[in-house]
């Protein structure tokens, strides 16, 4: 009888509060199916299946599966290795095939953004010209939210709910001790997109709440404008809570914490951004006069499980869940996408988009999101990200009042090809 075909699951990038929830979508659907042998895990993405660094996901116990719904980041292990094009080395993805067929992996499943979905497609392509039989599958994660061809992102409802209940708490400090701490600075994640700087707008129910200004890359930035904000607000309040995209431009494009020389970069190019609250904060202090303070959240936004939306994490199961089902009906070379169907009452599918044509895309946040004035967001924005921040997923918490959180005991498999170098 001919063995069935294994499948390997692997995450990049930032890890979220749901990249979990995604795999144990992967893995229970797949180990249900009946058609999957055993599914294996990639530690530390790409570069795990490179360097032949794998181990049986089968062989852990289903409550060690089930509790990954409840844990953050990514428990298989992710990373920021950057896989050149298929041209400039065509080795690497040969190493990939070869891994897969040394493993009698069939299906292969990756988590992540736009890179993870570039990976995937290559790795793709090069089985199909190599008459290898292969299913890729991309599961949509980013925080940034900025995945095109997807309504949002999975991981972007938690850092939403986290980042404006954040601006809720630090706002009530500013407004409780105004006369001496006058200023409050928040910065937030996101890169070139504003998704999750607007989310905390979310907070300001009425116009006396924080945050009273919101700023987004998608608007040019003046330092200027800025400043004849916070005195308008300062004069109303006679204090001012401000909300800041780590991303910020000014009008030529420049980050406006870039001063002298480029940014280092990340391994997978991109500018390694923050800094911006520093930059506010010494504007503030010179131009307003006030005292100013600043926060960043960190990785703590995109890790925050003990607040993530239970709309995020049930979403994020089904597009692991999706992508096996998909994978085993025929479909290859697609992403999952969830698709808006209502608002009022929220209802969500999925569907499926090419990875090249995912990898390619980049979605900005729309105009009518942000208000004239470019300094906070509009009822579209809130009616976007309302049905996102919903219900509190459920986490398990010991005797000593804080959370549990699984780890795999990761049985290795033996490796059978030569080390790669």
């Amino acid at each position: 009888m001919k063995q069935k075909p294994n499948a390997i699951v692997a995450q990049s990038g930032g890890p979220t509060a749901v990249i979990n929830a995604s795999a144990c979508g992967v893995i229970q659907t797949a180990m249900k199916s009946g058609k999957i042998d055993r599914v294996l895990g990639a530690t530390n993405g790409i570069l795990g299946v490179l360097t032949e660094d794998l181990f049986d996901i089968t062989a852990e116990s289903s409550e060690t599966i089930d509790a990954l719904k409840q844990t953050p980041a990514a428990a298989i292990g992710s990373c920021r290795y950057k896989l050149k094009s298929l041209e400039e080395n065509r080795a690497d993805y040969q190493r990939i095939l070869d891994v897969f067929k040394a493993h009698n992996i069939h299906y292969f499943f990756y988590a992540g953004g736009n890179d993870s979905m570039d990976t995937a497609d290559k790795v793709n392509k090069l089985a199909s010209d190599s008459g290898y039989e292969l299913v890729c599958m991309g599961v949509p994660k980013t925080i940034d939210n900025d995945l095109a061809y997807t309504d949002h992102c999975p991981g972007y409802g938690s850092v939403a709910k986290y980042v404006a209940t954040c601006a809720m708490e630090a706002g009530k400090d500013t407004e409780a001790l105004y006369t001496t701490d006058t200023c409050t600075i928040l910065e937030v994640m996101g890169r070139n997109a504003g998704w999750i700087a607007a989310a905390a707008g979310l907070a300001a129910r009425v116009e006396e709440d924080a945050p009273h200004l919101v700023y987004v890359p998608e608007v040019a930035f003046t330092l200027e404008k800025f400043v004849s904000d916070v005195k308008e607000v300062l004069k109303k309040f006679g204090r001012v809570f401000i909300v800041a995209g780590e991303g910020l431009k000014n009008e030529d494009g420049t980050y406006i914490t870039a001063d002298a020389g480029a940014f280092a970069k990340d391994s997978f190019g991109h500018q390694q951004l923050g800094g911006v609250a520093e930059v506010l904060k010494e504007v503030v202090e010179k131009e307003a006069g006030i005292k100013a303070r600043f926060n960043k959240l960190g990785t703590n936004q995109r890790s925050a499980m003990h607040f993530a939306s239970r709309t995020d994490v049930d979403e994020a199961y089904l597009c692991g869940q999706k992508a096996v089902e998909a994978a085993l009906a025929g479909e290859n070379g697609k992403m999952v996408t969830l698709i808006r169907e209502s608002n009022e009452p929220y209802k969500c599918s999925t569907g499926l988009a090419p990875l090249y044509d995912v990898a390619n895309g980049e979605k900005m946040m729309p105009s009518e999101y942000i208000n004239k004035k470019g300094n906070h967001i509009t009822q579209a924005m809130r009616d976007y990200v309302c049905p996102l921040v919903q219900g509190e997923a459920p986490i398990k918490v010991a005797v000593d009042g804080l959370p549990v959180f699984m780890r795999f005991d990761r049985k290795p498999l033996d490796k059978k090809l030569p080390k790669f170098i």
